[in-house]
């Protein structure tokens, strides 16, 4: 299987409202429940008006459309960085899923997905 590995830094923020200022260019993912608004962007982009807010992630991509009749895809990747003491934070889009770990522990995890098989392709920094 192979993981994209993508080359910038993101914040995962609780945000008080949406506006349309949120929605820049580059990565964001935006979650709303009955209880909180969350946000996950690219640092840079992260808006002022943040209510809580953990900077220091970086992320890497499942590569391909996963269907959702597959099962057992996130799962083997999280128990190998939870045996490495490497937390995760996880989002899936209708595609795929995408893997955050504080960027501290970022190389070493890449490091040890692939020496468990997975192929890396490294993104270029912006």
């Amino acid at each position: 299987m192979q993981i994209k590995a993508l080359g910038y830094e993101l914040t995962v923020c609780k945000i008080k409202s949406f506006h349309s200022d949120i929605v820049k260019n580059g990565f964001y993912f935006l979650s709303q429940t009955d209880e909180e608004l969350s946000l996950v962007c690219e640092t840079e982009n992260t808006p002022p008006d943040t209510t809580d807010r953990e900077d220091g992630w970086k992320a890497f991509r499942i590569e391909g459309v996963l269907d959702f009749s597959l099962v057992g895809i996130l799962a083997p990747i999280a128990s190998l960085l939870a045996d490495a003491r490497i937390g995760i934070f996880a989002v899936s889009t209708y595609n795929t899923d995408y893997v955050l770990v504080k960027k501290e522990n970022y190389d070493a995890a890449l490091d040890l997905l692939a020496k468990n098989g997975y192929t890396i392709v490294k993104q270029q920094n912006k």
